[in-house]
C-alpha cells in the first residue's frame, strides 16, 4: 500500500502480528469473533500495550469490518500513512546567504 511493505504473521517480541510494516512502525490486527472473549480481549490489550512500548502503533479491525466495510478500513490505514508522512517530513535545509 502506497509503496510500504507489510509482512504477514511477523514475530515481534513475544507476539505475532497479523501484518507489520517496519517503516511505518505499524501493526494491523484482524480480529475474529474469538477476540470478543474476555481472556482473548485481555491478551489483545497486553499485546497492544507492549507493542506501543516498543514504539509500534496498532490498528485493529474486526472481521466484520473487513468483510462488510473494507472501504472505511482502507481509509483508516490511508489516514495513518498520510499522518505518518506529514509528521516524518523534514523540510530541506536552506544554506545561509
Amino acid at each position: 500500500m502506497y509503496g510500504y511493505d507489510f509482512h504477514r504473521q511477523k514475530p515481534i517480541d513475544e507476539f505475532i502480528a497479523d501484518f507489520f510494516c517496519n517503516k511505518l512502525q505499524l501493526v494491523i490486527e484482524c480480529d475474529g469473533y474469538s477476540h470478543e472473549i474476555v481472556e482473548v480481549y485481555q491478551k489483545d490489550l497486553s499485546k497492544t500495550k507492549r507493542l506501543n512500548e516498543l514504539g509500534i502503533n496498532v490498528l485493529r479491525f474486526s472481521d466484520e469490518q473487513i468483510m462488510n466495510d473494507i472501504d472505511n478500513v482502507i481509509r483508516v490505514i490511508e489516514d495513518y500513512i498520510f499522518k505518518f508522512e506529514e509528521n516524518s517530513f523534514t523540510p530541506p535545509s536552506i544554506p545561509p546567504y
